[in-house]
């Protein structure tokens, strides 16, 4: 879940939670930088150390860690503005392939099933 600093991202985020406490999953807590306002990132993996958007969405992961009393259930990642247009992008149906030094992968959603109906054979 994408976690600004507004009272819905807030209650956005308690519910996720609690949900991931019932189904025993893990919350990602993600905050996007601004093109305008943010460089690059270092290498284009992580950012510095102390950086703003990392302590701020720390903040908002520890706020709602204390309201709920459930811990070990998030991760949080600051992305670049173009890696998360690419993940919701593949999240709405479009392919994402990744590639790396041990070859690619593509990453596409399963095809839902098909529930075809069977008419009996008349001879």
């Amino acid at each position: 879940m994408v976690v600004e600093e507004t009272d819905a991202d807030h209650g956005a985020l308690v519910w996720a939670l609690r949900e991931a406490a019932r189904r025993e999953a893990t919350v990602v807590a993600v905050r996007v930088l601004d093109d305008a306002a943010d460089g690059p990132l270092l290498d284009g993996l992580t950012l510095p150390a102390g950086d703003a958007h990392t302590a701020a969405l720390d903040d908002a992961v520890l706020r709602a860690v204390v309201e709920t009393g459930i811990q070990g259930r998030t991760r949080t990642a600051v992305l670049d503005p173009h890696v998360f247009a690419a993940l919701t992008g593949a999240a709405r149906g479009a392919d994402l392939v990744l590639m790396g030094g041990r070859g690619k992968t593509l990453l596409r959603r399963p095809a839902p099933p098909t529930h075809a109906r069977l008419s009996p054979r008349r001879a």
